[in-house]
């Protein structure tokens, strides 16, 4: 029993990463829990990651854009709004843009320790991980 933990999403903080887009993060060893809020016309730039990823829009609408699309958005793309969970394999380069005001659930597998250890700072700075300064660890 000493492993079994209860949380509640409001008496957390929730972690600023920009002005636009927040987190709130749950995780065990083998998994991550994360709410994600993000304002109209916030971006999730370019990236990939080894972790597999569910993204579950509870409230909003969020548009993707996945692989070759990734670092090159244009007219094909996949909007997820609520109610609506898209899957991510590893591996798989994706970006994001917030249509409107969203809350989104990712679930990832495994954690993602670059998030636990911020070191996320293609996240933070907005910028594409291959525009992430030099020194500054992403999600690869």
């Amino acid at each position: 029993m000493s492993d079994v933990r209860k949380h509640v999403w409001d008496d957390m903080p929730i972690e600023e990463l920009t002005p636009d887009i927040g987190r709130r993060l749950i995780w065990s060893e083998q998994q991550m829990l994360a709410h994600v809020y993000l304002k109209k016309g916030a971006i999730v730039p370019a990236h990939d990651h080894v972790n597999e990823q569910f993204t579950y829009v509870v409230n909003g609408w969020l548009r993707f854009w996945v692989g070759e699309h990734a670092d090159h958005p244009g007219s094909e793309y996949i909007d997820i709004k609520s109610g609506e969970v898209l899957v991510i394999p590893s591996h798989v380069r994706h970006r994001a843009e917030a249509m409107e005001d969203t809350l989104d659930v990712d679930i990832f597998n495994p954690p993602r320790q670059d998030w636990i250890n911020k070191e996320d700072s293609y996240l933070r700075t907005g910028l594409p991980m291959g525009n992430v300064p030099e020194g500054s660890q992403g999600a690869r």
